[in-house]
């Protein structure tokens, strides 16, 4: 009897991880602008989605004109949203205004830009695990090795693919993205 109710038990608590997995989407997910405001994903159903983890002080920061350009090109079918996050060598130290007032005055950003995050590690924030985690967003595993690295999300909010830093955001990948 007891082995029964352990194998019970065990069935259910892979059910409820599988279940649990298979319900979390892009769309469910919410965040905070810099400004401290809500941005519900569900907003972005029947759009393809970039996200992008940022840095003020990186080699690879002047990919944020790369990547207004594209915005300004595709905003009618492609957002992109940046997300600051401080995991590579301390580059991205400022606060919120501090960030955006420099994302404005030297690259002209207009496009949406979220609160500071930790994109890996213990405090990985949520988004990102399901970024980075096959069994939750159903299509790959991958690690955010640096800074720009840039996620695909389809109409639908399926990932597509992942771009690491070195990829421009306007990319021959990106561009037969858009296309499709």
């Amino acid at each position: 009897m007891r082995k029964n109710t352990l194998l019970i038990t065990c069935l259910f608590l892979i059910l409820s991880v599988s279940g649990f997995a298979q319900a979390t989407s892009f769309y469910d997910f919410k965040v905070k602008t810099l400004e401290g405001e809500d941005f519900n994903f569900s907003s972005l159903k029947g759009k393809k989605v970039m996200i992008v983890n940022t840095a003020s002080k990186c080699g690879f920061t002047p990919q944020y004109k790369d990547l207004e350009d594209l915005y300004e090109k595709y905003k009618d079918k492609l957002v992109i949203i940046g997300f600051p996050a401080n995991n590579f060598a301390n580059q991205e130290p400022g606060t919120a205004s501090e960030i955006r007032e420099f994302c404005t005055r030297n690259y002209g950003v207009s496009f949406p830009m979220m609160e500071k995050i930790s994109v890996k590690g213990e405090d990985m924030h949520p988004l990102y695990k399901w970024l980075t985690t096959k069994a939750l967003n159903g299509v790959m595993d991958s690690e955010v090795k640096w800074n720009f690295q840039k996620y695909l999300i389809d109409e639908n909010g399926k990932l597509v693919d992942v771009l690491y830093t070195k990829e421009k955001p306007g990319s021959d990948k990106t561009l037969a993205w858009l296309s499709e």
